[in-house]
C-alpha cells in the first residue's frame, strides 16, 4: 500500500469517526428529551441518509452526511422538535440530491415524514421564469406545505441557520446572496415564529458576512466596555435582588446585551456612533412562580416592588401579558432610570414565559409521532390562513410575492374594532381600505370613506391599535388603480389587482374590436406581424398594453401606423435621446430612478466569471449602473446586480432594493469592490436639525468650506419656533470624507442632530 493510499484510508477512518460522534451526539439529545424514543426509526434515517450521501462532500471539505446530522441536532437540540422532524432532517437533501424519489421515502418512512422531505426538497424553475431565483419559488412551495404541517419551515430555519453557520467555505457573491435572504426572509420568519435566539444568531451572521468589518467594530468595542457593563448591572441588580428574596421570590437575573446586528441597525436608523447608543444593556428577570395560574399577577407584584427603587419612563412600559405577541411571546418590558443616570429596560418573565420567549411555539409544541397533524394554536391558524390567502393569488414576479408575505406576515400586528366591537387583527401600517376589504371584498370594492373613532377619514387613513372602523359605501364607487399605492394587506391587494386585471380585459376587448375595424377599413390584413410593428411603433412591449391604449382611447390609429406597417418610414422614437447619443438612461421594471451613465456598458456574457468581484476604478466606474435607490459612494460596501439587459447594477449592501433583489434573483448577485482613488466626486446629501440662532448659516459654511474645502451644490435652511431643519448637498470624494464632515458639523454650537439623507 502506497502512502496515498495510506493517507486516504486515514482520511476515511477520520471521516467515520467524526460522523459516528456527530450521530451519537445527536442520539443524546434525543434520548435526553421527553419524546417517545423511537431510536429504531431514527437510526434507520440516518443510515439511509448516511448511504445515500456517501462519498459526497460540502465545500468545506467535511462529508456533506454531516450537514442532515447537524440539522436534525439543531431540530432536536435547539427547537425540541421529535422523532418525525429528526427523521426528516436527516433526510431532507436526499431527494434533491441523490437519485431517491419522495414516493422511495414515503415506502419506507411513511407519509409523514415523506411530506416534510418533499416540502423541505428544493425545485427549480417555477412560477416566476428563469429570470428569477428559485428561491421565491422554493418559499412558496414551503409556505404551501406549512400550511399542512408547521414543522416544514421549522426545520428549514434549522437547515437555514447551519448553512449560515458554515458559510464561510462559499465565495463573495454566494455569501451575500445567501445571507440577503436570510436577513429579508428567515430571520423574520423565525421572529414571526418566536424563535428569537435563532432570530438573532440568523440576524448577526447575515451581518457578519455582508459587513465584515463593521462587524468586527461593533464586537471589539463591545469587549472593550464590557467591564464598564457588568459594574452598571452588578450595581443596578444589588438592590433588585435583595427586595426580591425579602419577598422570598424564587428567580434569576440576566444580563441581556443588544446584539451587534441590533447595534449596527440602530446606528443605521438614527446615524449616530456606538458611543451614542445608550441601551446596550437590559436586565431579564426570570422567575418561578409560586402558583402556575398566579404568574401574571407575581409579574405585576415583581413590576411594584421595582417602581418603589427606581423611577421610571411612562412611555416605555410594555404589557405583553395580558395582550401577547402574534407569535406567543409574553412579558412585562419596564424601563428603570439607574443611579448612574442611564436608563434600563427590565423584562419580567416567568419560566415558562421565558421558554416561549427563546424557542416560540416550539416550546409548547411537543409533537406526538403518529399524529395526523401537530397541535395548533389559535394564534397559528390565523397566520396560516394568511398564508393560504396569499398564495391563493400568488403575485406575478418574485418580488411582489416576497412583499406580500413581508408585509403580512413579519410585519407588527394591530388590533382594530367593528362598530358592533368585534375585534379585527391587521398589520401594522394598514388603512382604512384594508379593513373594508378584510371585512367583505363588497365593502372594501364599494368604499369611498370611514368612520374612524367616529371622525371621517379618507381611504388610504392609517389605523392605529385600538380604533374603531366603520366603513362608507356607495354602490357608484368602483376600483381605483391609486388604490394599489396605499393598500398593505395581501387580501385587498389580490382582490384590487383581479378586479383591475378583469376591467382591463373588457378594455382590451373594445381596443381589439377597434383595432380588427381599422384594419377593416384599411384592407390591411393584422398578422402578429404587423402588430409587433404598431408595438414598436408606440414603445410599448405587448400586445395586450396596445390593445388597452387603443381601448382606452389614448392611441388613435391612423396613417402614420400604415406607414410603419407597410415600412414607407420610420417615427424617430428616440426623442431628446437623439441629441446625447453618448448618454444612456435606466429605467428598469422596479422604477428605481437612475443616473445616466456612459453608452460603454459591462454586459455579463456566458463567459464572465460570476465568482470573481467586480472592481470599480476610475477607469471602469462608467461601466456600472448606479440607481438612485441608495446612491453608493466609495467606501460603502457594495455589490453587483446583473439587471434584465445583462448589464451590472452597484447597490448598498444594506439596501432595501437590493435586499429583495438577493432574495428574488440571488443568481444574479455578484461581489464588488471600490478601488478610487480620490480622483471622483460623488453627489451626497445631508440633513441637520437644531436650534435657530444668529450666524448658523454663517458657522455651516465655515466649517464646509474653508475648514474642509468641500464644494457645496445646495444649501436650505428653515427655522421655525426657534428650531431649524436643513439640508445640504455636497460633492464629496468617499464615505469616510463625508464622515469627517458630519463629525465637524456636529461641534457646531446648537447643531442637536446630523444625518444622511439615502
Amino acid at each position: 500500500m502506497n502512502d496515498l493510499e495510506l493517507k486516504e484510508k486515514a482520511r476515511e477512518a477520520a471521516d467515520e469517526k467524526m460522523i459516528n460522534d456527530a450521530f451519537q451526539k445527536l442520539m443524546e439529545c434525543y434520548l435526553a428529551s421527553t419524546h417517545r424514543k423511537k431510536v429504531d426509526l431514527v437510526t434507520k434515517a440516518f443510515n439511509f441518509a448516511r448511504q445515500a450521501h456517501s462519498g459526497v462532500r460540502r465545500l468545506s471539505g467535511e462529508p456533506y452526511i454531516m450537514h442532515p446530522i447537524s440539522v436534525a441536532l439543531i431540530a432536536c437540540k435547539e427547537m425540541g422538535l421529535g422523532s418525525t422532524s429528526i427523521c426528516a432532517a436527516l433526510l431532507h437533501d436526499v431527494v434533491e440530491d441523490t437519485e431517491y424519489t419522495v414516493e422511495d421515502i414515503e415506502n419506507i418512512f411513511g407519509t409523514r415524514i415523506a411530506m416534510i422531505v418533499e416540502g423541505l426538497t428544493k425545485i427549480s424553475g417555477g412560477i416566476f421564469g428563469e429570470k428569477a431565483s428559485a428561491q421565491a419559488e422554493n418559499f412558496k412551495k414551503l409556505l404551501l406545505t406549512m400550511s399542512n404541517d408547521i414543522r416544514v419551515i421549522l426545520i428549514k430555519i434549522c437547515d437555514r441557520l447551519h448553512n449560515m453557520r458554515t458559510l464561510d467555505s462559499q465565495p463573495a457573491n454566494k455569501k451575500y446572496k445567501i445571507a440577503g435572504e436570510t436577513l429579508y426572509i428567515y430571520a423574520p420568519l423565525a421572529n414571526r415564529l418566536g424563535l428569537y435566539k435563532i432570530k438573532t444568531e440568523l440576524e448577526n451572521l447575515s451581518f457578519r458576512f455582508e459587513h465584515p468589518e463593521e462587524y468586527e467594530s461593533i464586537v471589539q468595542k463591545l469587549n472593550l466596555t464590557q467591564e464598564e457593563r457588568t459594574q452598571l448591572f452588578d450595581q443596578f441588580t444589588e438592590p433588585i435582588r435583595k427586595i426580591l428574596d425579602k419577598k422570598g421570590i424564587k428567580y434569576q437575573i440576566k444580563a441581556r446585551v443588544k446584539t451587534p446586528y441590533s447595534i449596527w441597525s440602530k446606528m443605521q436608523r438614527k446615524n449616530v456612533g456606538f458611543d451614542e447608543i445608550y441601551d446596550i444593556l437590559a436586565v431579564r428577570i426570570v422567575f418561578t412562580p409560586q402558583k402556575p395560574e398566579e404568574e401574571i399577577s407575581e409579574c405585576f407584584q415583581i413590576y411594584v416592588a421595582l417602581r418603589e427603587l427606581y423611577e421610571y419612563h411612562r412611555d416605555r412600559t410594555r404589557d405583553w401579558l395580558t395582550s401577547p405577541k402574534a407569535n406567543g411571546y409574553q412579558a412585562l418590558h419596564v424601563t428603570l432610570m439607574s443611579k448612574q443616570g442611564q436608563w434600563i429596560e427590565v423584562q419580567i418573565r416567568s419560566n415558562r414565559m421565558d421558554e416561549i420567549a427563546e424557542q416560540g411555539f416550539a416550546a409548547h409544541w411537543k409533537y406526538k409521532d403518529g399524529d395526523e397533524n401537530p397541535r395548533e394554536e389559535g394564534e397559528l391558524n390565523d397566520w396560516l390562513r394568511t398564508i393560504k390567502e396569499i398564495l391563493d393569488d400568488p403575485q406575478p414576479n418574485a418580488m411582489d410575492f416576497l412583499d406580500s408575505v413581508k408585509l403580512n406576515l413579519f410585519t407588527n400586528e394591530i388590533l382594530v374594532f367593528t362598530p358592533k366591537g368585534e375585534i379585527k387583527t391587521l398589520p401594522s401600517g394598514s388603512t382604512a381600505l384594508d379593513f373594508a376589504f378584510h371585512i367583505h371584498t363588497f365593502l372594501g370594492t364599494h368604499c369611498f370613506g370611514a368612520k374612524v373613532n367616529h371622525k371621517l377619514v379618507p381611504l388610504n387613513h392609517k389605523l392605529s391599535s385600538g380604533d374603531q372602523i366603520e366603513i362608507i359605501t356607495s354602490r357608484t364607487q368602483h376600483v381605483e388603480p391609486s388604490w394599489m399605492k396605499f393598500v398593505t394587506t395581501a387580501k385587498a391587494k389580490a382582490k384590487i389587482t383581479a378586479i383591475l386585471r378583469r376591467n382591463d380585459r373588457e378594455i382590451q376587448k373594445q381596443g381589439e374590436n377597434i383595432l380588427y375595424q381599422w384594419a377593416k377599413e384599411n384592407n390591411l390584413e393584422l398578422t402578429m406581424s404587423a402588430i409587433d410593428k404598431l408595438c414598436e411603433f408606440h414603445d410599448l412591449q405587448k400586445h395586450e398594453s396596445l390593445l388597452q391604449a387603443i381601448g382606452e382611447k389614448n392611441i388613435t390609429l391612423g396613417q402614420e401606423d400604415l406607414d410603419e406597417i407597410y415600412g414607407k418610414k420610420k417615427k424617430n422614437r428616440n426623442g431628446w435621446k437623439k441629441y446625447v447619443p453618448f448618454m444612456k438612461v435606466r429605467d428598469d421594471e422596479n422604477q428605481h430612478n437612475a443616473v445616466k451613465v456612459n453608452n460603454e456598458l459591462l454586459v455579463v456574457d456566458k463567459d464572465f466569471n460570476k465568482k470573481i468581484p467586480c472592481v470599480i476604478t476610475e477607469e471602469t466606474i462608467n461601466m456600472y449602473i448606479f440607481p438612485k435607490c441608495c446612491n453608493p459612494i466609495p467606501g460603502d460596501d457594495i455589490l453587483g446586480f446583473i439587471d434584465d439587459n445583462k448589464h451590472v447594477e452597484i447597490h448598498m449592501r444594506a439596501c432595501e432594493v437590493a435586499d429583495k433583489l438577493k432574495s428574488s434573483y440571488g443568481n444574479r448577485i455578484l461581489d464588488a469592490k471600490w478601488e478610487m482613488h480620490n480622483k471622483n466626486f460623488f453627489e451626497a446629501a445631508i440633513e441637520i436639525h437644531g436650534i435657530d440662532r444668529k450666524g448658523m448659516l454663517h458657522d455651516l459654511a465655515d466649517v464646509i468650506s474653508d475648514q474642509l474645502g468641500i464644494n457645496i451644490h445646495k444649501i436650505t435652511i428653515e427655522a421655525h419656533d426657534g428650531v431649524f431643519d436643513g439640508n445640504i448637498e455636497l460633492a464629496v470624494h468617499d464615505r469616510s470624507e463625508l464622515a469627517t464632515i458630519m463629525n465637524q458639523l456636529k461641534t457646531i454650537d446648537g447643531i442637536q442632530e446630523v444625518q444622511q439623507i439615502k
